[in-house]
């Protein structure tokens, strides 16, 4: 049995602590006295970096986490009695206890397949013109996830055929983006490619998965869909007082390119233990390995095994598949020694 000084978990990139970058900024705008509630030269700065990153006049706000964000940005493309197009593994749907209905009085999601996570377009328009009668709620919007929930991303050319799709349709297209940096790290492309020039309206873009202490960024493309957006936020509990310390970590990440460095990091820590997975009888790698996310099939017996020696990581993907999640904060020695476990336990040691 391999040992190290404190089992490390691969459950969630939300369990890393900060990152310097975000934490040096927080420390820069501690002391004394700001405007409140967004009106503050750090917001109006990070609000012009992030216009940068995508290379357009975007409306941004920001919000404490992402089922908000997902929530009030859909809630703001929706009346009552619309519907929310997403796959069956989407965010929006498992794991945000029906907030975007909540929020938008009632919003019916529908739920469509895709291989990998990714949602499968003819699903899509036959879910739109199944039926089209007054009785059945009215598709208003496709949402999509960027990285998927299963570890995979959409290129370029995979978003711009959902959002000439979505066009066609009437629809309005919302990016889950809570590893979006992952994503545009995985492909090396520019963030706008894979952003309002393939379709999509209004991205919330995460940034706690990337070492930010707490705060997400909800990006609209479309300004007239940002109209009176405050006002959700303030509604609902998401309107910071001291928005500054919301705002600053994204300046640290994105002044000097560190946000996509660690995605860039974090993605490479989950090939590499793709890597050390492979070969290992009794694991099966499930899913492509895209994002910073490994899904395999292993025997019950040995999950149980591995979580005995005290690793954490999730199960909830179904019977016998577990995920595995690397962060900004991923040492290779930790990959190591997992991987090292992972081999006597499925050996029987």
């Amino acid at each position: 049995m391999s040992s190290t000084p404190e089992k490390i978990q691969f459950a969630s990139d939300n369990y890393a602590g900060i990152c310097d970058e975000a934490w040096q900024a927080l420390e820069e705008v501690r002391h004394g006295y700001a405007r409140a509630y967004g009106d503050d030269e750090w917001t109006a700065r990070a609000c012009d970096l992030l216009r940068e990153f995508f290379e357009t006049d975007c409306q941004v706000f920001f919000v404490f986490n992402g089922t908000a964000a997902n929530s009030l940005a859909l809630s703001s493309l929706c009346r009552s009695y619309h519907s929310i197009v997403c796959h069956e593994m989407a965010h929006v749907e498992t794991d945000e206890c029906g907030a975007a209905e909540f929020f938008s009085n009632g919003t019916k999601i529908l739920l469509v397949p895709g291989e990998d996570g990714r949602v499968d377009l003819e699903a899509v328009e036959h879910t739109v013109h199944r039926r089209s009668d007054i009785h059945y709620s009215k598709p208003q919007v496709l949402s999509l996830t960027q990285a998927t929930e299963l570890g995979t991303v959409y290129d370029p050319a995979q978003l711009g055929a959902a959002g000439e799709l979505a066009r066609s349709l009437g629809l309005r297209v919302h990016m889950d983006g809570a590893r979006f940096a992952n994503a545009v790290a995985s492909l090396g492309v520019a963030p706008r490619k894979l952003s309002w020039e393939a379709g999509v309206d209004v991205l919330t873009f995460g940034g706690t998965k990337c070492g930010m202490p707490v705060g997400e960024a909800v990006v609209f493309f479309d300004p007239e869909l940002a109209r009176e957006f405050d006002y959700r936020c303030k509604q609902a509990g998401q309107l910071a007082s001291k928005m500054r310390f919301l705002a600053a970590p994204w300046i640290g990440m994105l002044e000097g390119g560190a946000l996509l460095r660690h995605a860039a990091h974090a993605n490479r820590c989950a090939r590499k233990l793709e890597q050390g997975m492979k070969g290992i009888a009794g694991v099966k790698i499930v899913h492509p390995v895209q994002a910073n996310g490994v899904f395999v099939q292993m025997a019950p017996a040995a999950i149980d095994a591995l979580q005995a020696r005290g690793w954490h990581f999730y199960t909830f993907i179904g019977s016998g598949h577990a995920r595995f999640m690397c962060s900004w904060n991923t040492a290779e020695e930790e990959i190591a020694a997992l991987v090292a476990d992972l081999r006597g336990v499925c050996a029987g040691d």
